[in-house]
């Protein structure tokens, strides 16, 4: 790539998903974009037939996974990364009463611990060249919903952990920024963790709407991903 060329991996670029649009906006702005996804069959084909662009396999829950994605960015690039965006998330909707133990710290694991890794492998390509830190974190982190509690606390940590990054990583000339996305409407929905709602919940009575959350009904008038733009 060209060595002028800024440079941004994203995580999480599957398409018709914000990691799709971001790295569409970045591209537009004319950056090397490394846009990543577990199944880079998912990333769209326009964008990973495009110039300036090289689609890589990561799964951020694997250190190995990231440790390859990190080699393979320093090769390209000469050992550095202009930003890094920690896109890669999931969702999880049941009252706390139901919701199960394991799944909720699989979850913390994809939200907080796997942009904590990230980080930590990619501080020194950042380093160098001076780099940004991007973490979507959610406005469900300031403002939590009811039936969300899990989903709203793995977010909430990201955003105290990346506000706080924010001062420790400053010295080392690596601007931090945290963003609290709102509902858009995208194929995470699709993706998001099935509502279980046993038949002897105490909100049995509303599991219709605790389904509407999670198959995304309730977010017909969200914001549109294909309309993210870059300033």
């Amino acid at each position: 790539m060209n060595s002028l060329r800024k440079s941004v991996l994203i995580t999480g670029c599957s398409a018709g998903g914000i990691g799709g649009a971001l790295a569409d906006a970045f591209h537009a702005k004319g950056y090397h974009v490394f846009a990543t996804a577990r199944n880079p069959s998912k990333v769209s084909p326009s964008l990973s037939s495009a110039a300036n662009v090289t689609v890589l396999k990561l799964d951020v829950l694997s250190t190995e996974s990231i440790a390859a994605a990190v080699e393979s960015v320093k090769s390209q690039t000469g050992g550095g990364l202009d930003v890094l965006v920690n896109n890669s998330g999931g969702g999880y909707t049941l009252p706390a009463l139901d919701v199960s133990i394991e799944e909720s710290k699989k979850l913390f694991e994809l939200n907080f611990w796997a942009p904590l890794t990230m980080l930590q492998a990619f501080a020194p390509l950042l380093i160098k060249t001076k780099g940004c830190i991007v973490n979507n974190a959610s406005v469900n982190a300031i403002a939590p919903m009811p039936l969300m509690s899990i989903y709203n606390s793995s977010k909430t940590a990201l955003f105290s952990a990346s506000e706080t990054w924010r001062h420790e990583l400053q010295p080392l000339g690596i601007r931090t920024i945290t963003l609290l996305t709102s509902a858009v409407k995208t194929n995470f929905f699709s993706e998001h963790h099935a509502a279980d709602v046993p038949d002897d919940s105490q909100y049995f009575e509303i599991r219709d709407f605790i389904h509407g959350l999670v198959d995304g009904r309730m977010q017909e008038n969200g914001i549109v991903q294909s309309s993210m733009r870059l300033k």
